[in-house]
């Protein structure tokens, strides 16, 4: 509350500007940053105007640097083929590089100063290419002419070794021919020049063999050294050169690339100035019209809301509100000042009509408070004198005891002592401590009520003493507390019945009060910690068991108060009186009043030492089982995977004994038909061609041609077989195939082994059985069943035959069933047929896990199932039903 003012005066003016003034210079403030803000706006989309058009720029030399590397792309590949295959190819060559130097002359006019010294450069180095390919063109005709002198040469050769009387010389020329002519098919030129070079190292005793041997090996040496020389040109000068050439558009690339780097750096620094500007200045902006917005408000709106609030208090009858603003040399001051003179004037009134109604309220509350207290009491109300005699009495002590009206209660009794007080002895006492201390409180004792029943009373009262200080009578209240009691006794004989119930149970038992002092504690708790059950009444846990672990029971027991709720049971560990750790499971809960607050806390505690002790030695039986079966499954995959090598090793071994066959008849015929050509070229030099000879000739090359592509397809075959077979054993990723491609592509490797062992394999696959799972675990099933089966089902190389049938099972499924006529199984091999380690055949080096890695993959990998069927000579059906698209959960295996 502030201070009045005095009459007459005037309070200090504070200087203050005036609701327009305020206004103006708020819109002044924003207006200057829209200035500042479109300023800073108009800069930066300048710079960034400037940036994308380099940028631009520096697109185009990019786009030039992709011309030069493609076009000498096409030079390197003119070149390559004009090395190969010389002749038609040069004038591609001469092409190429002339227009890669057109686009270097255009390009180099339109590049920065730095970027044409590349240029120059890759000019320079396209000179070099050039220069290697005259060399390269040199000495293709120089070998060329080599390899026209090769034919009489050779057929030099051909009849000296024909007119040899020695076999084993003749073997051995023939057989070095032979390595010339497989490694000039090849293009090995350093094996051709080793087998000539070996040729000329045979001791030869002949002059005229002689002569034909070193004519011979001379030639072809001669013609391996031209194939070096252009080998290393090649290598040295345009392989090298062009890859100079490349590394120079390179080099133009990163340049143009680094300073597009640089440029879209600072292109996104100039982005990003510019939006943390703009957001700057927004945010300045906002914050300033924010400011005077505030400014306005907190110098005009607030002044007058909190003028109006204070009048509206005023008005409600709040005379002493504060009315602010009062001190301002402005409008709001001239309407402040107004509304304090009205204010003082409703105070002024008001206090005169206060202070005479407040007098006459006093008086009349005196005289009934008195009337109002004595009668509707509920504790009875009496005035004795000292000497026993009753002088006034309240309705509720009449009813207390057994009399209708207090006037039939003061005739009733005639003395206290003698007719109220069971025990006369108490009445003394009462006398004695009112004579000591002139008052009592809660003095209690027992009484018989008008119809001779004993009551229990608790008495408070004080004495009255005349002038000379002497005792006149006893003023007092009294509270029938009978049924307290009562209550008492019934609670005394109840606690004394839990202790016994509880001082039985062989755990901790506790309880305590919201102050945590303990109310109750078993015998079991007393022994463990070494205190008496009646000596904890009263006292905390610090106070008895301070060494124990007080603390962490204290927090538990502050917890459950907080919570409202028990804790639930919970481990703990505690030490006991003998100084040894025990382990408890422990739980406390709440015991609530009938207003639902916290009367105590219960504590029970299980000693769960011998429980935690054997929950130990299981765990560590439990880590020493679960060490041992990890041990074993890493064993066991170990186990396959070999076995898996060794299927795939086999399994390569007749495919090379396959594919031998078809490329070693191909070498045959080709080594046949270079003779006959050979033959026929001198023919044709000499001039004595004949039509029968040409028809001959022709018949012949038509022969081995067929010949040749027949066995070379045959091996493309069996090589592409084994090339999808092995990628779709290491390709472990599920993809789609067709099932029937699939099984015929693994029965092909499968094939080589089949005449060795005299067995027939049949293949009947449905069409169009597309699936969506995981090939390579497919194909090593088959095999495994095969390998099974060559190894098992025919002892002794008997003959037999096995089946492989593939077809549909429904909409979602696909059946495999894979069978032979071989001798079959007996029961117990039946049964254990799929477990690990289980072979028949181990003294001939059986693992055991051939059929475990079949079932294995077909109930995890591929989601499926399997039966097996057989009985000793009626051999074996194996029945595989698999989904056709792979379970995904079988997947995240």
């Amino acid at each position: 509350m502030t201070a009045e003012l005095p009459p007459n005066s005037q309070p200090p003016r504070a200087f203050s500007l005036s609701i327009g003034q305020l206004t103006f210079g708020s819109f002044l403030l924003v207006l200057a940053v829209i200035i500042i803000t479109s300023t800073a706006s108009v800069v930066a989309i300048r710079h960034i105007d400037a940036t994308f058009a380099e940028l631009q720029r520096l697109q185009s030399v990019g786009d030039i640097a992709e011309d030069i590397d493609r076009r000498m792309n096409e030079l390197r590949l003119a070149a390559r083929d004009f090395v190969t295959e010389p002749g038609s190819q040069s004038a591609q060559v001469a092409e190429a590089a002339q227009s890669l130097s057109d686009i270097l002359k255009k390009t180099r006019i339109v590049l920065a100063p730095e970027q044409q010294e590349m240029i120059d450069g890759v000019t320079q180095r396209l000179a070099t290419y050039r220069g290697g390919i005259d060399r390269i063109s040199t000495l293709l005709s120089r070998r060329a002419e080599l390899v026209a002198g090769v034919p009489p040469l050779r057929d030099a050769f051909d009849q000296a070794v024909a007119s040899i009387a020695d076999p084993g010389l003749a073997t051995t020329l023939l057989e070095a021919q032979s390595r010339i002519a497989t490694a000039l098919l090849a293009h090995n030129t350093s094996a051709a020049e080793q087998a000539a070079q070996s040729m000329r190292a045979l001791a030869i005793s002949d002059a005229a063999l002689r002569s034909a041997v070193d004519n011979y090996a001379e030639a072809i040496i001669a013609i391996s050294v031209r194939e070096g020389q252009i080998a290393d040109i090649d290598k040295e000068v345009l392989g090298e050169e062009g890859r100079l050439i490349q590394r120079v558009t390179e080099l133009l690339r990163e340049l143009s690339t680094r300073r597009g780097h640089v440029l879209s750096r600072d292109f996104a620094r100039t982005l990003a100035e510019a939006k943390w500007q703009s957001i700057v200045l927004g945010t300045a902006g906002v914050l300033i019209g924010l400011f005077a917005a505030a400014l306005v408000v907190r110098r005009t709106v607030r002044p007058l809301a909190k003028i109006a609030r204070s009048i509206r208090r005023v008005s409600g009858g709040e005379k002493d509100a504060f009315i602010p603003g009062a001190d301002l040399d402005n409008e709001i001051g001239d309407i402040a000042r107004a509304a304090e003179v009205f204010r003082q004037a409703l105070v002024d009134a008001d206090s005169a009509r206060e202070a005479a109604l407040r007098a006459l309220a006093e008086q009349r509350l005196a005289e009934e408070s008195y009337r109002k207290l004595f009668e509707a009491s509920v504790e009875g109300i009496y005035v004795t004198t000292p000497g026993g005699a009753l002088l006034n009495a309240n309705p509720a002590l009449a009813r207390m005891m057994g009399y209708a009206t207090p006037q039939d209660l003061m005739n009733g009794i005639a003395d206290i002592a003698s007719a109220v007080y069971v025990d006369p002895a108490a009445r003394t006492q009462y006398q004695q401590l009112m004579q000591r201390d002139g008052v009592v409180r809660d003095y209690e004792y027992q009484v018989r009520s008008r119809d001779g029943s004993v009551l229990w009373l608790s008495d408070s009262a004080t004495v009255v003493r005349n002038d000379e200080g002497e005792v006149i009578r006893y003023e007092g209240t009294v509270r029938d507390i009978t049924d307290q009691k009562r209550a008492e006794d019934a609670i005394a004989e109840g606690r004394r019945l839990l202790q016994m119930v509880i001082d039985t149970v062989p755990a901790v038992i506790n309880v305590k009060d919201r102050e945590l002092r303990y109310v109750m504690m078993n015998r079991y708790m007393a022994g463990i910690f070494g205190v008496e059950p009646q000596d904890a009444t009263g006292q905390t846990t610090a106070d008895l068991m301070s060494r124990y672990g007080a603390a962490k029971t204290d927090e538990n027991d502050k917890r459950v108060l907080s919570a409202r709720r028990e804790l639930g049971f919970y481990e703990e560990e505690y030490k006991d009186s003998a100084g040894n750790m025990r382990q408890w499971l422990v739980n406390k809960l709440p015991i609530l009043g009938p207003q639902g607050e916290i009367e105590n806390i219960v504590t029970v505690a299980l000693d769960i030492g011998e429980r935690k002790r054997s929950e130990q030695e299981m765990r560590k039986a439990k880590d020493s089982a679960e060490a041992a079966l990890r041990n074993l499954r890493e064993t066991q995959n170990s186990l396959i995977e070999a076995e898996k090598l060794a299927a795939l090793g086999r399994l390569v071994a007749g495919v090379a004994h396959e594919v031998n066959n078809p490329v070693g008849i191909s070498l045959t015929v080709a080594s046949a038909l270079e003779r006959k050509t050979a033959i026929f070229g001198g023919q044709v030099e000499r001039g004595d061609l004949r039509r029968s000879t040409l028809n001959d000739f022709l018949e012949t090359v038509r022969d081995a041609s067929s010949q040749l592509v027949a066995n070379l397809n045959r091996a493309a075959e069996l090589i592409q077989s084994f090339k999808q077979v092995a990628a779709d054993r290491n390709y472990s990723d599920q993809r789609s195939f067709d099932l029937g491609d699939l099984t015929e592509q693994v029965v092909m490797s499968l094939r080589p082994g089949l005449r060795k062992h005299n067995l027939t394999l049949n293949v009947d696959c449905e069409p169009n059985l597309v699936m969506n799972s995981y090939p390579g675990p497919y194909g090593q099933v088959l095999t495994n069943l095969f390998l099974n089966a060559v190894a098992h089902a025919f002892p002794d190389g008997k003959a037999g035959e096995v089946d492989i049938q593939v077809r549909a099972s429904g909409n979602d499924n696909v059946e495999v069933i894979f069978a032979d006529n071989g001798c079959g199984m007996s029961l117990d091999v039946r049964r254990r047929a799929f477990d690990p380690f289980f072979t028949t055949r181990r003294d001939q080096g059986g693992t055991g896990l051939g059929l475990h890695i079949v079932y294995s993959i077909v109930t995890t990998r591929l989601g499926g199932r399997l039966a097996l069927e057989s009985a000793p000579g009626t051999g074996t059906r194996i029945q595989i039903v698999l989904p056709r698209v792979a379970p995904l959960e079988q997947a995240a295996e």
